[in-house]
């Protein structure tokens, strides 16, 4: 199945290097929460896409 969204992809880093942490599932949340408010509060094709965004994640977070 073809899709238009691209492949992430990465590598770890080397031996030595940072690593980032994951986020948790209630930093997410408040991820999601923040991009809903900003979806509110600018009207502009910009604020939609956090809104998009939002949505896309709040879909993958684990249902309480």
């Amino acid at each position: 199945m073809e899709t238009d969204e691209q492949a992430v992809n990465g590598d770890y880093p080397e031996e030595g290097e940072p690593r980032l942490p994951l986020l948790t599932v209630a930093e997410a949340r408040d991820a999601v929460g923040y991009m809903r408010l900003l979806e509110s509060l600018d009207l502009t094709p910009r604020g939609q896409g956090a809104g998009q965004l939002a949505a896309d994640l709040a879909r993958r977070l684990p249902a309480d």
